[in-house]
């Protein structure tokens, strides 16, 4: 048999399977990092992803408000993640995500990949692991253990601290 004919006998055999139902058993996840801590954000509470994007500063005496950029057309405001979470705030913007709670941004150090996750593997804070504000969960993965960043936390603290930069 030719290599296009195992290929088409290949594609046809996909549609003859059972479909995969381990699918509904599984979340998927951004993996990132903020300075040397490693997180990772619900792919269901983010509505984009950009790289370096341009941020205007603007005056502000909230250490976390980086600026606004644009997005799609929409003028949003960016903040650090960082600031947000309790570390000191970064001087720098590389990564940003767009939140599908509110119009606003999050920015971030860096990112490290994408995560399918069994349900099973993700966990409630331990014993002595502590919780960080917006940081209720724990994703447990190969390499490494996790903490889930809680998008519509970050957004809530963000609409009761500075009620008067997002809508």
């Amino acid at each position: 048999m030719t290599r296009a004919g195992e290929m088409r006998l290949a594609f046809d055999r996909g549609f003859a399977e059972q479909p995969r139902t381990d699918t509904a058993l599984r979340e998927s996840f951004l993996a990132i990092r903020l300075g040397t801590t490693a997180y990772a954000l619900r792919l269901s509470e983010v509505s984009g992803m950009f790289f370096n994007k341009k941020v205007t500063r603007i005056p502000t005496s909230h250490a976390a408000l980086f600026g606004l950029a644009s997005f799609r057309g929409a003028v949003m405001p960016v903040y650090d993640l960082h600031a947000l979470l309790g570390f000191p705030a970064s001087s720098t913007v590389r990564w940003l995500v767009t939140t599908s709670a509110a119009a606003v941004a999050l920015a971030f150090d860096s990112f490290e990949g994408h995560l399918q996750i069994s349900r099973e593997a993700v966990v409630p804070p331990g014993t002595g692991e502590g919780s960080r504000d917006h940081v209720h969960e724990f994703v447990r993965t190969a390499g490494d253990i996790r903490a889930v960043v809680d998008l519509a936390s970050v957004v809530t603290f963000i609409r009761a601290q500075m009620p008067q930069t997002i809508s």
